[in-house]
């Protein structure tokens, strides 16, 4: 994966005026979404048949935290690779390689099933919800 300075230089990512009030919203947003997700994982087993919908909610939980933290430094990115470009964020927060590639990989995920009609399994879903709960404190700390 690029460096966030690249997608910069290709103008994917530009510098812009930080907007808290944005920013502050996606938190909010992200924090009702992981409260919903969560209920529903303790009243729903995780199946074959519902791993996209779970992959799906993990992705949207993390990227609008990220998105959120890139607003807040005064950034913003889109068009194609935006989503890449938020992922490669993290390399400016000090997040692991290994942190950084699960979260890319979890993208990936969510473009085969948004895009490609691919199918996941259970196990990938479980692993995506560990991932979460692996990081999520983590930026948010980033993000304080």
């Amino acid at each position: 994966m690029k460096n966030f300075s690249e997608y910069l230089k290709e103008g994917i990512a530009r510098k812009t005026l930080p907007d808290k009030k944005r920013a502050s919203s996606l938190i909010e947003n992200s924090d009702k979404r992981n409260f919903f997700f969560e209920q529903i994982i303790n009243a729903v087993d995780i199946t074959d048949d519902n791993a996209n919908y779970v992959i799906e909610q993990v992705y949207d939980i993390l990227i609008e935290l990220i998105r959120a933290k890139i607003i807040f430094d005064g950034y913003y990115a889109s068009g194609n690779y935006a989503h890449e470009a938020e992922v490669s964020y993290l390399k400016e927060l000090n997040f692991t390689d290994f942190e950084i590639s699960m979260l890319d990989e979890i993208r990936k995920f969510r473009n085969g099933v948004k895009y490609y009609g691919k199918r996941y399994n259970k196990n990938e879903a479980e692993s995506s919800i560990r991932f979460k709960n692996s990081v999520i404190n983590k930026l948010k700390e980033k993000i304080r």
